[in-house]
């Protein structure tokens, strides 16, 4: 992934990974080949390398050079992209915990004999094809003989639809009505058939649209009209979307100011901030690396946020520590005009990670390493001896 951030090409590493798993019939090589063409764009290749890989096994232990690691952690994963499965790999980078993943899905039951473990995480993220493991997961951690960490019940609350439920009316938070819709109502929409109230009670153009199941703002739009929102669907053939209000949530110097925040029992961090002249903000982007002034911005929102955004919005990230209850969560969020928090999305598998180059964002690494280590910690708080199951598995 670090290659693959850096612009290198991932050729040599493909064919080595191809070579590797013909001379060995090794599942490890083609799980990381199916890694590697997923970055390369390949996805559907990608896809199906994972599913040869998961012909031949469920457990996948991660390369450690750790001789006597302190912590056994037992991963559960959902076959998918990377984008499926909560990201363990960036935030245990160079740890003496050894991390075995263990995928579980159709065709793909729980063992009955289980790799031995001191701890167990569910990093199985929210989604429609997941729904399903989540719920056999739920039913089979129920009597779990180890503790473990992001209850299935839990991850299924951040759900588009269901997480606004739950947090936009909580005082201090704004996360708009956010309303599933398929294809057809969508076009009656568009034509004028429908009037959007009837769809999103008190909204008004423009809406935010979305196919279900999107991240990092693939197919995303803000449709300023019905007929931008016609043209869209005539150019995507997806049949389910979410739409929701969109809220203008620039500064007074009419940027946009995006934050990545994780929470680790109920304990705020940030891992980026992404400044913009667009509505819709990736990080890192060109932006950000060509503005210094952009860049020290960031750095003093992490060297303040504790005493700043944490204390300004400490009600509110409280109330949703308590509204969804996971050990680990992650927050897109901003501050609207008016000062409440604005959250554009929770989930458990936001992408953190320490990739940026460290000669355009030096204090990025000591950022991310705090994260790591509250990380790190949770686990063995977790996984130690005295801690019962059900006192884990609580915020």
């Amino acid at each position: 992934m670090k290659r693959a951030f850096t612009g290198v090409d991932l050729s040599p590493l493909a064919q080595h990974c191809i070579e590797r798993a013909k001379r060995h019939h090794d599942a490890n090589a083609l799980m990381d080949l199916a890694i590697v063409l997923e970055l390369q764009g390949k996805r559907e290749l990608a896809l199906a390398i994972q599913g040869d890989a998961l012909k031949q096994g469920q457990r996948f232990p991660i390369a450690s050079t750790a001789a006597d690691p302190v912590l056994r952690l037992l991963v559960i994963k959902a076959p998918g992209d990377l984008s499926t499965n909560t990201p363990l790999e960036c935030l245990l980078e160079n740890t003496n915990i050894a991390m075995e993943l263990l995928y579980v899905g159709p065709g793909l039951p729980l063992p009955e004999v289980l790799p031995e473990h001191d701890l167990l995480f569910v990093a199985v993220a929210e989604s429609n094809d997941n729904r399903p493991v989540l719920e056999y997961l739920q039913q089979r951690l129920a009597s779990w003989p180890r503790p473990y960490l992001n209850v299935p019940r839990e991850i299924l609350k951040v759900e588009r639809d269901r997480a606004c439920e739950l947090l936009g009316p909580i005082p201090g938070i704004s996360m708009p009505p956010t309303q599933r819709a398929d294809r057809t109502t969508l076009f009656q929409l568009g034509r004028g058939e429908i009037q959007l109230n009837m769809l999103l009670p008190k909204a008004e153009f423009p809406i935010i649209v979305r196919p279900l199941d999107s991240h990092a703002g693939r197919g995303l739009i803000k449709a300023e009209s019905a007929a931008e929102l016609l043209g869209y669907l005539e150019e995507r053939s997806d049949s389910e979307f979410y739409i929701s209000q969109f809220i203008d949530y620039s500064s007074t110097d009419n940027l946009f100011r995006k934050y990545r925040v994780v929470m680790m029992r109920g304990v705020p961090f940030l891992c980026h901030m992404g400044i913009s002249n667009h509505w819709m903000v990736h990080y890192p982007y060109e932006e950000m690396i060509a503005n210094p002034a952009r860049r020290e911005e960031e750095r003093l929102a992490m060297a303040s946020f504790d005493q700043a955004f944490a204390r300004r919005h400490q009600a509110a990230l409280a109330a949703v520590s308590e509204q969804i209850q996971l050990e680990y969560i992650g927050l897109d969020c901003a501050e609207t005009k008016s000062g409440e928090l604005l959250i554009f999305e929770v989930a458990s598998a936001m992408l953190v990670h320490a990739m940026d180059s460290p000669d355009l964002f030096p204090y990025k690494g000591a950022q991310m390493s705090k994260v790591s280590s509250a990380f790190q910690a949770m686990l063995l708080s977790a996984a130690a001896p005295g801690d019962s199951v059900e006192a884990v598995r609580l915020v």
